[in-house]
């Protein structure tokens, strides 16, 4: 099926199509939206730009849809226990923040304000995550395995805002951080919130 962006008669590569992706991606994470620009992507890819034109019409339009790809959404995961839940939740935040494409993901934050493209993207991963996190708290309280008064905001606050600090304060040299470290890192992080919330429960 052609799409508005191909050219009659020169067949997309897909390898291409990555790797200008990931080049565009990786410079916008380093540099931010200042310093992106078609001719910054093509050379990093190592393509010409006229193959980053036949695939996008401009750079809002590829960086956007490079994001998409590449930035994946925090889901609802049901483990069984609403601990197990958390824990993944925090996972799935920390090799968003301090994966291979963690820089691209912070700086989306820091950026959204200033572009409405941005913006709405940043947006949705947040509605995302959100949601998904909310799903987990509720199906704690109806197991019990929460008290009922369980404030989600305050649980979510901590457990979010403590994974993107840490994911802020780990040096560069250390990223991006490998599955076992991110594993052992969500699981103490959240037995440590847990443990606050169910004083006196």
């Amino acid at each position: 099926m052609t799409t508005s962006r191909a050219t009659p008669g020169r067949p997309r590569d897909d390898q291409v199509d990555r790797r200008i992706a990931d080049a565009a991606v990786e410079l916008f994470g380093q540099h931010g939206w200042s310093s992106f620009s078609i001719e910054a992507v093509a050379r990093r890819a190592g393509v010409g730009k006229a193959s980053v034109y036949l695939r996008w019409r401009n750079k809002e339009e590829l960086l956007i849809e490079a994001l998409t790809q590449r930035l994946w959404r925090v889901s609802d995961v049901d483990t069984g226990t609403v601990r197990g839940d958390l824990v993944e939740l925090v996972r799935q935040q920390l090799e968003l923040y301090v994966g291979d494409c963690g820089p691209a993901a912070l700086r989306l934050g820091l950026e959204a304000a200033g572009n409405p493209q941005l913006a709405a993207r940043h947006e949705e991963m947040a509605q995302a995550q959100i949601l998904a996190a909310r799903a987990m708290v509720r199906r704690g309280i109806r197991s019990g395995e929460l008290p009922e008064d369980t404030s989600v905001t305050f649980l979510l606050d901590a457990l979010a805002g403590g994974a993107m600090n840490h994911a802020m304060t780990v040096p560069p040299r250390l990223r991006p951080l490998s599955p076992e470290a991110v594993a052992d890192y969500a699981e103490r992080f959240v037995d440590f919130v847990l443990a606050s919330v169910l004083v006196g429960g």
